[in-house]
């Protein structure tokens, strides 16, 4: 079993693990109960009642929090001509085609997210074994396979995340860091509520939200009252 250091145990006595509490009380929980000397990233897991198994409870996809991630992002764009000028004019950090899927292929990964233009798929699907297992293979359900490469690279510096239900159930994202201010932390975190419940699929029966708990990267989870949570399914 792993130790729990004396920062960790103060972290934990500053609230009752047992309680629910409202959106509000649970990021200035996290907000305190932060001890890191870097600025850690608080991240919200929120449980859901889907069976990830049957393709019609697949829940994914990808929002521009309000106030971004506070994550400095690198964009790669694969894209040929007009379009790689385009992603380049936008900000993307590195641009280009052919030659550029040779060099992710030997070896080339210093970049957060990666947009692709359809007509460069067909050579980005070499890239499978690479960019499938680091989450970052363009998908046109995400909005990372698109034409729009000006509007995509723009949505991810703005801090455009990508979310996706993992085999438990379970939605996990970053929100913010601790150095934000609870009323960002609190819009980041409502507005990823109020996608999940827009995605509701049609065959999930019973309580959708589950549970949802905030965290820092080395702080302890904070439980939250899903009943506190200011977006409701009717006013999706």
């Amino acid at each position: 079993m792993a130790k729990i250091t004396k920062k960790h145990q103060t972290a934990l006595a500053q609230f009752d693990r047992q309680k629910r509490h409202s959106l509000d009380e649970a990021v200035n929980a996290v907000k305190s109960a932060a001890y890191a000397k870097f600025d850690e990233s608080v991240d919200v897991a929120v449980r859901l009642g889907v069976n990830p198994k049957h393709a019609d409870q697949m829940v994914r996809g990808a929002l521009v929090l309000p106030n971004g991630t506070g994550k400095k992002v690198r964009v790669l764009v694969f894209a040929k001509g007009e379009k790689e000028k385009e992603a380049l004019d936008a900000g993307a950090d590195v641009a280009g085609s052919d030659e550029l899927v040779q060099k992710v292929q030997e070896g080339m990964l210093d970049f957060d997210r990666v947009i692709a233009t359809p007509d460069m798929m067909g050579q980005v699907g070499k890239l499978g074994r690479i960019l499938g297992p680091r989450g970052l293979m363009p998908n046109p359900k995400v909005g990372t396979v698109t034409f729009d490469v000006s509007a995509a690279v723009r949505e991810a510096k703005a801090g455009k995340v990508e979310y996706r239900v993992d085999k438990a159930g379970v939605v996990h994202c970053r929100i913010g860091r601790v150095s934000f201010d609870a009323g960002a932390l609190n819009q980041n975190a409502t507005a990823l509520i109020r996608e999940l419940l827009h995605k509701r699929p049609a065959t999930a029966k019973g309580i959708y939200v589950r549970s949802i708990t905030l965290s820092s990267t080395m702080g302890p989870g904070v439980r939250v009252d899903t009943n506190s949570v200011s977006v409701k399914e009717e006013e999706v």
